[in-house]
Order: C-alpha cells, then structure tokens, then sequence
C-alpha cells in the first residue's frame, strides 16, 4: 500500500475509457506467458519505459497505484515501493536485527459477498507495536513491511541460518512457499471510520482470489494487520483517527493497488488448506526454496528452465534455509551473457548488494553531469531486488540494459561484449549516480618532494574522496603507488592513484618453440631455418635475441624480422616490446641479417614472378599467366641511383642460389669469387648502363631478369629510381625466364618451415601458473612503451621511463582481472592459461606496500565471472559461493549447483574477492 498521499496528476477520461482500461487489464493476463515467450526476442518492442505496467506480475517491484474517483470519472496514477503482507508471527522471528518503523494496529473483520468479494473493515487501534502484542493474540495476524525491509530481512536471516538450524528453518520456511500479488481497491468509510479494502474476482485471477479466501477466512474470527510500511497513515491527520483532508471521502473513490502476499498462499497463519484446493501446489509459484519443491525424504529438487532437475539432499550440505534467495537467473536478451555473468557477481557483493536492498535512494545524485541523474542506480536497485526475491522465474534485465545504454552506448545493441569492461562501465555509472559530493572542489596535488609516503598517500586518497564519495569508492577502491624514473635524469616521481580493479598478465612457466628462417642479404650464405625458445609471455625483443644468439649475429649486423604470407612481406615485426601471442604457430617468420647503421638507407623488397601455362581440353592451344613463388628478398641500398643498382643488389642477392656447374661443385668458400665473377660476366656486356639507353638494352634481353616497379612499370636500367621520403620503400617484381631456373636452385627460395608443426596425435599439456605469479608480473618495473612515454619535467621532454607499480590500500571487494586476450592490429588471442588462485586464504600481506597498514590483507573468494571458447564465439557464465560452502553456476537463466573443485578451470576470467579478518 504505497503512495496514497503522493498523487501525480489527474487524467480525465470517459466512462468508455475506464471500460476499456479495465478489459485490456483482465485480458492482459490470458497473454502474460506468450508474451513473456515472446519477450526475448521483442527488447525494444517491450521496453519496460513504453509500457504502463509490467507484464509479469511475479517480478513487478514497483505496483501500478490507480486512484479512481466516480464523479471526476478520471485516474491518478503513481508508482512506489512495494509492499509485502506477510504471517507477522514470522515477521517477528526473522527480521533480526532489521530495523523497520513503529507499527500501526488496525483490527480487520472480513466476510465475502455473493459478488465475489472480500470486504475487510480495517478499525485504527490507538497504539503501537509492543513487544506485549507478540503474544496471547488467537486470531489471523499480519504484517505490511516495505520491499526494502522484507528484502533485507529474508536475505539477513537466511545469511544467519546455520548447520544445527535446519529444523527451525523447515518450520519457519512451511509459511514462506511463495509470492504472489493481490488486486486490493481501497478506499474510506465515513460510517465505521475505518479503511475499507475490497478484494475481488474481477481484480484477481480465480487460484489468487481462492487464495485470498483462505488467508483472511470470511466470517471467522477478528484478524489483525500491523502495518510497519508506515504508507497507510497518510490517510490519517497529526497521528489520530480523523482522515486527512485529501483522503478519500465516500466509498465512489477506491485505490487500486497491487499488494505482494509472502509466506500465506499454503498454510497462512495456521490454519489448514482446503481439500480441493490444488491451485496452491503450483511449483512455478517460485518461494523461499528458491526452485526446489521439499520432499519427504528430506531433499530438494532444483528446477531447471530446461526441464532438468537436479536433487541434493541434506547429507550434501544443502540446507534449506541457505539456497532460498538470490538464486534466480537472467534471461539472455541476445549476446547478453557477458552482462548476466558481470551481474550475478556484482548482486552477489556483500555489501554492494545489502546497500541496494536498503533504502539507497536518499543516495542519489541528480545533479551530476557525468552520471544518469540516478537512472542507471534505480534500474540496477530493481534489477538486485528482483533477483533477491523469492520465486524461480528467471528475470528479464530489459529495464536495466536501455539505461546502461544511455550511460554508455557501445552496450545498446546485441553485439557480444567483453563482460570485465560491461564491469567497469557499470560501476562508474553506479560511482557517479550515487556519489554524494555534489559541487567537486578544484584541488591542486603538491608535489612529494622528500615527504613520507604514508603522508603524500593520505593526502591524495582524501583528495581523491573530496570529489569520489560512494559506496562504490568505499567497498570496491583501492590505491596504487606508481614510481617513475627518467632513464636520462635519473629524476624520479611518486604517485598514488585509485584502482578499482587489478589486471593481471598470465606469464607462463613454460618455453615456445619457434623455428624462423634467417637470410643473409651479403651474397654468400643460403636461407637457414633456426629452432629458438622464447618465454611463452616473451615479446619480439625476447626472439631477435635468442635469433641473435642461434645465427652467430656479427657487432655490425642486425634483424629485421617479417611475416610472410602468400609470397609477400605481409607485415614487419619491429615493435620489440609487442607479445609474441602476435604470431602463431602456423605463421612464416622470415628474419633478415642487414647492415647496422642503415635503417636510413632505402628498403627494397623483391617479390619473385614466373610464366606459365594453361593446356585447354583441345591440346591445341593454350592461356599463359604469371603467378608468384618462393619468399622476398630484401636489401639495404645507399648508393640507389638508376634501375642497374637495382639489378646489381638482386643478382648478389641470389647469387647463393646458383646451382654448381659440371666441373666443379658449389662451395660456399668460393661464392665470393661467384659473384664477383658474374658479375664481371655482365659488365662486360653491359658496359656502362647509366651512360646510354640503347646499351641498357642490350641486357634488358628476352632470358634475362625483368624488373618492375611497384608491380606495373618496367624499370629499365637507365632511368632513374624515385623513392618517396616519406616511406623510404622500394618493391619490385622479379620477373624469371625459363632459363634462369636452369640456372639457380629454387629449392632454397620455395620452401618455408612454419613457426611450430606439433607432432601428429599429440596435446599440448595444459599450462599453469600461480595468482601470485601474475600479480609479481604485474608489479615488477618495466620500461614504459613508446606510446605511453612521460613527459619529464626536469628534461623537458617525453622520455619512456621506467614504471614501477605497488599496492598501496586494498579495497573492501577486490576484482582481479586476469588478462587472457591480446589485440593487435593484425591479430586477437586467448590464452587458455589455468590460474591456481586461492580460494579461502589469498594473503597480500607480502605484496602491500604499505607496511603501516592496519587493514586485513587477507581475502576469500566468493564469485567467479568465466569465459568458455574463443573470441568468435565465447560465452560467459557467473560461479558464486553462497554460502555454507555451497558454490552455483549461473548460465543465463539456468542456475545449478557445483562443487568448489570444480571452479578453477582455464575460463576463469574475473575473480571477485572479499576481505576477512586475518587468522
């Protein structure tokens, strides 16, 4: 009963109108399971903003509130809390140490008329809950409590239940079966000076109005109604029995509303069910058992969407007090896994999730610019609630994603997303929405000069909360102290920056093998495949070293290392401190030796071209085309002047390709004489080809190498070569006549080894690697990349200083991120790494850097967020301890249990920690 005194606005209409409203209300609900079939695939059509109320009644949080006045012939309407009516006798021995405001007495009598209905007579007692009305009262009692208060006290007293409480709990949870709303329309009696609410058939679906029947039992003895939701005595003036002056006046003018009935549909307050009445052992009714229907031999049956069930019984360690709440699903919208699993974690934070059972709203900041002016804190408010309510039915976070989307637009479609940055998103949207600094103050951060750290720490962290104040700074929050160090100066700056998450690198314990085909570009040695071990999280500076060591590379040498693909240079690996991760085991890794000291000179790349032929079906005539063979060469040219230093660098080039003549056989003693000898052989045929066009085609012959410029232009070798400036690249095409195959051995150019051949029928033993390896990863210095260089304020220039990374202050909750994808311009992996993270004891004390700390750094796991197959087609799921050493697996819309065996798999993705006292 919520917001009677709170009305919006009239809407005139005709009685047509009210006709119309009514009938579309009754023959709405023949349809609510085909539309909620139908809903999944339907988002924008049935967004929760363009509807006037909620389709499915099991998951409505907020009731529709319609005031109807006869003479007027119009509605008000306005939307509020819930309110749940439930066995007070229940109320009193569960809600712990919930605190709910002072209750109002009504005695109630009740009676049903030949119309259908239920006429209760609610009478204003003058006093206020006592501990002396617990007792000695025989009749029917209940108790109205707000949606926030039930909730909190449900999840307080399952949280409490422990391993000797299972008696105690079946009997408190026989009354608790399931929820289900109520069409009450009340209104005021001037002639009993009490509120008057009518329960009807037309309002109410026949098994809910039987139901009604039983709970307020017509024509039996005086019930009483506590309301602690404090909602019914805004009829009432100054705390006395006369109504006030807007409430309403005769019984023309009635409220309908929506009440939720908790724990009265199977036995209500004592008294036995009907015989015929079996509408009330309908399952979907969703309860407390959270899916499961008791059965006599003490164990529980745990329904699946699917149609599976799955039974754990007592001897398990399942009780019935622990797998009540906050086990429901979400369904899949469309890609939406990666967003189900982020909030299934995030709704099972302790104190994230206790913070929005509770009146939250008072929170809420409308009048910041960088947030939703509470949109996105009230959608996820109702989405948390729903899915801590009792019932089995999975939700629908329709609702919830519109205004995600708002906030942050990527997430508006049905693309699938990354669910750690779906994560991030929503608890900056959640930071804003309910931070509770309303003007942020402009503060300058000193420098720290020679001060303490536990000093400069401070100081930043409270400047740092002058502008960031909410629950999420306060649970989820931690500070980092970043050390850099100018490489030049030697000038060293002292930060201490928030984090909200730590994002660990997977290093490897293992080594990758690789085998890359080294060419020497002095005309004297042939192509060498070389084997090499690198660290499997090793980058390119890792391999040209150990490529380096394998090849004997000379002082006055380096490597220039490229993937080939399709017989070109598909790109060039000169990013030392890029991820080998980049290139897989199928690639073609060529690395060419070049003179140091001359990545100024021009780069020419040589492709390699030859004829051939098509035979037709006649074998009279054919179609001649050209296609590319073998790997590029590659050469260094500082003297590039006319197309004849071109054919000069190609021929020494290939010169260790000559094939070794009758008399005598190839050494590579003599390939210098080789060479030296050719090309004596040409100059004599040449003679000076700059000089003259006409001499420079005497060489540029039918059988003799044509090149090309760029693929389409002939290079003769008089006409000058023009490169540009800006890319210092030349690439030509080789064209090769028949004879010169007579004359060079192709095998050495044809054949390229890939990265890694496994062994046929063999499996890669899965790797594994420590959590407290990762996080040593990520805290050890390291040089920063040249995209993120720091600007040094002593040299007055960007320098790529070194980084070094400490934990500082650990947050309440903290999210640990292991990162198991690269990206890179050409390329997206995953590695399928196993973490052995802890689960019960993860200790950070030897990681803290802050050794005056008095804060536990003692943490237990509680939530998993994983990521099952690739980057085309994962999908995510959510593994939750809740309780009780009971751990679930939440998959979209079904939920099951696991063992906790079974949770450190190599799809764990995210790790949600919570921090306990240290033993």
């Amino acid at each position: 009963m919520t917001g009677f005194s709170r009305v919006a606005g009239k809407l005139q209409s005709s009685s047509a109108l009210r006709l119309t409203y009514n009938l579309s209300l009754r023959l709405l609900r023949p349809l609510r399971s085909l539309l909620s079939f139908l809903s999944a695939g339907m988002d924008d059509l049935l967004a929760p903003d363009d509807r006037p109320f909620d389709l499915d009644p099991g998951s409505r949080s907020r009731p529709l509130l319609l005031l109807y006045d006869a003479d007027d012939g119009g509605f008000e309407d306005n939307r509020g809390e819930s309110t749940y009516l439930v066995p007070y006798s229940w109320w009193i021995k569960t809600r712990n140490n919930v605190m709910e405001a002072g209750g109002t007495l009504y005695t109630t009598t009740s009676k049903e008329d030949f119309a259908k209905q239920i006429l209760l007579e609610m009478r204003r007692e003058n006093c206020c809950k006592s501990e002396n009305d617990e007792e000695g009262f025989s009749g029917g009692e209940f108790a109205l409590v707000p949606e926030a208060t039930w909730l909190q006290t449900l999840k307080s007293h399952g949280d409490s239940i422990g391993v000797n409480d299972i008696g105690t709990v079946l009997s408190a949870n026989s009354q608790m079966h399931d929820v289900f709303p109520l069409q009450i329309r009340l209104s005021v009696s001037q002639e009993t000076k009490s509120l008057r609410a009518r329960i009807s058939l037309m309002d109410n679906p026949f098994d809910y109005y039987r139901k009604a029947c039983c709970i307020f039992r017509p024509e039996t003895e005086l019930l009483r109604i506590w309301d602690f939701s404090g909602q019914t005595t805004l009829f009432f003036v100054d705390d006395g029995n006369e109504f006030a002056a807007d409430s309403p006046r005769h019984s023309g003018r009635e409220i309908l509303l929506e009440l939720q009935v908790h724990g009265l549909s199977n036995s209500g307050n004592g008294m036995q069910r009907k015989e015929d009445d079996t509408t009330f052992a309908d399952s979907r009714m969703g309860g407390t058992f959270s899916s499961g229907i008791l059965r006599l031999n003490g164990s529980i049956d745990i329904f699946q969407p699917d149609g599976r069930t799955c039974n754990l019984s007592e001897s398990d360690g399942y009780h019935r007090g622990t797998g009540l709440l906050g086990l429901k699903g979400l369904q899949n919208l469309g890609n939406t896994c990666f967003m189900n699993s982020a909030i299934q974690c995030l709704v099972h934070t302790p104190k994230v999730v206790d913070y929005f059972l509770r009146d939250y709203r008072k929170e809420i900041n409308s009048t910041n610019p960088l947030g939703m002016q509470g949109e996105l804190a009230l959608a996820f408010g109702e989405l948390s609630r729903k899915l801590w309510s009792p019932g089995t039915n999975p939700v629908a976070p329709r609702a919830f994603k519109s205004k995600l989307a708002k906030f942050a637009p990527q997430f508006s479609g049905y693309n699938q997303h990354d669910s750690q940055e779906f994560l991030a998103f929503l608890l900056d949207g959640l930071h804003e929405d309910l931070n509770r600094v309303k003007q942020k103050p402009y503060i300058e951060i000193k420098d720290a000069a020679d001060r303490p750290d536990e000093e400069v720490a401070e100081e930043y962290w409270q400047s740092h909360l002058a502008q960031n104040d909410s629950i999420i700074v306060d649970v989820c929050q931690g500070q980092f102290r970043s050390k850099l160090v100018c490489p030049m100066c030697k000038k060293v700056s002292i930060t201490f920056d928030p984090f909200m998450y730590l994002t660990l690198p997977l290093p490897s314990t293992t080594m990758r093998s690789m085998t890359v085909t080294v060419v020497s570009t002095d005309g004297v040695a042939l192509p060498s495949p070389l084997a090499v071990s690198v660290p499997n999280c090793g980058s390119l500076k890792d391999l040209k070293r150990a490529l380096s060591v394998a090849c004997f590379l000379r002082d006055d040498e380096t490597l220039l290392v490229a993937e080939v693909y399709n017989n070109c240079i598909l790109r060039y690996l000169e990013e030392s401190y890029d991820s080998i991760d980049l290139i897989r085991d199928d690639d073609y890794i060529v690395a060419y030796r070049l003179p140091k000291g001359s990545e100024t000179s021009v780069l020419v790349e040589f492709k390699h071209e030859r004829a051939e032929s098509l035979i037709a079906r006649d074998n009279y005539s054919g179609m001649a085309f050209t296609r590319m063979f073998g790997f590029p060469l590659v050469a260094r040219l500082t003297g590039l002047s006319c197309g004849y230093d071109v054919q000069q660098a190609f021929l020494k080039l290939i010169n260790p390709f000559l094939k070794p003549t009758e008399d005598a056989s190839y050494n590579h003693d003599d390939a210098e004489h080789s060479v030296s000898a050719y090309e004596d052989s040409e100059m004599e045929d040449t003679q000076s080809p700059c000089d003259a066009e006409s001499d420079a085609e005497m060489v540029d012959g039918p059988n003799e190498f044509e090149f090309f410029l760029g693929g389409s232009s002939k290079l003769r070798m008089s006409e000058p070569v023009v490169v540009s400036r800006a890319r210092r690249s030349l690439e030509i095409l080789v064209f090769w006549p028949e004879k010169m195959f007579e004359k060079y051995d192709m095998c050495f150019l044809g054949s390229l080894p890939e990265i890694f051949k496994p062994p046929s029928f063999t499996r890669r033993p899965p790797e594994s690697v420590s959590l407290y390896k990762c996080l040593e990863a990520f805290l050890k210095e390291e040089p920063l990349g040249p995209e993120d260089m720091w600007y040094c304020p002593s040299c007055k220039q960007h320098q790529q200083a070194s980084k070094k990374l400490d934990l500082w202050r650990l947050p309440e909750i903290l999210v640990v991120h292991l990162k198991r994808f690269s990206y890179s311009q050409f390329l997206k992996n995953k590695l399928e790494t196993i973490v052995d993270f802890p689960i019960k004891d993860l200790d950070l004390s030897s990681y803290i850097a802050n050794r005056s700390s008095s804060s536990s750094c003692c943490y237990v796991l509680y939530a998993i967020s994983n990521h099952y197959g690739g980057l085309g087609g994962g999908h995510y799921t959510a593994s939750v301890h809740h309780g009780h050493n009971l751990w679930y697996e939440f998959d979209d819309e079904r939920v099951f249990p696991i063992n906790e065996e079974g949770i450190k798999t190599s799809a764990a993705y995210v790790l949600f920690y919570r921090r306990v006292p240290a033993a």
